[in-house]
């Protein structure tokens, strides 16, 4: 190839180059504009709120185990229990809606040997959870319950029965404080609030169960009550908001 020629092939190629180079620029600077120059920005700030309220009612479980070789001697005995159990319950003013059943569990018995396993009967476990709405009452059901046969007494605990009055005035506070925290924030950033975007709400434990003198006892034969004292319920929450600033 001719010098003179080369030379014309070697200038077309970098003209090439630098018309490639320079549309390419061209677009880069183009989508760059083209993107929003103001992208949103967020805030998310948390406030806490409680409320405090008095119980109203109290949750206790009673539980009658029954053991025999056959199944329907057990079913037996225990529903015999529980039934009495129930009428001693409703004739201090329980009323239905107020005791629910929660465990039926009927269950085969097996002793392990080194010969292999040797079935001993049936064994039944029932519950009950009852709602005690008069806490005057609260003593005389728990010992009309043993009496009558109820092998274990757990779990009682005090609450409120419309909770979620309670939630809703610690849900208020938490919103304000959010509020009051997310304007302090943006104020001091320097920044805007445009609108909220998301919010989110937890709450924090239950109420917590107490115990009592003779509870989880088997072979009640006198019932000794406990000392009530129903305290004062707190119920927590925790809510998050997310603001929109500039």
């Amino acid at each position: 190839m001719e010098p003179e020629t080369s030379k014309k092939l070697f200038l077309l190629i970098k003209s090439s180059i630098a018309i490639i180079a320079i549309f390419l620029a061209g677009e880069l600077l183009y989508q760059f504009k083209s993107l929003p120059q103001n992208l949103p920005q967020e805030i998310s700030v948390s406030g806490e709120g409680k409320a405090y309220a008095k119980p109203d009612i109290a949750l206790v479980s009673f539980g009658v185990h029954t053991r025999s070789f056959k199944s329907q001697d057990a079913v037996n005995e225990n529903n015999k229990i529980m039934d009495s159990v129930v009428k001693s319950i409703k004739d201090l003013g329980v009323e239905d809606k107020d005791i629910q059943t929660t465990l039926y569990n009927l269950t085969p018995v097996y002793d392990f040997t080194e010969s292999g396993r040797v079935f001993k009967g049936y064994s039944l476990d029932q519950q009950l959870r009852v709602k005690i709405r008069n806490f005057n009452k609260i003593n005389d059901i728990l010992d009309k319950g043993t009496l009558e046969g109820a092998n274990t007494v757990s779990d009682l605990q005090f609450t409120v029965d419309d909770i979620e009055k309670v939630r809703a005035e610690a849900r208020e506070k938490a919103i304000v404080q959010a509020r009051k925290k997310a304007t302090v924030l943006a104020n001091q950033a320097g920044l805007k609030i445009e609108k909220l975007v998301n919010i989110s709400e937890g709450f924090g434990p239950g109420p917590v169960p107490f115990y009592g003198q003779g509870f989880g006892v088997t072979e009640v034969k006198e019932f000794v009550g406990p000392q009530i004292q129903t305290g004062q319920l707190e119920v927590s929450s925790t809510i998050t908001l997310t603001y929109r600033v500039r």
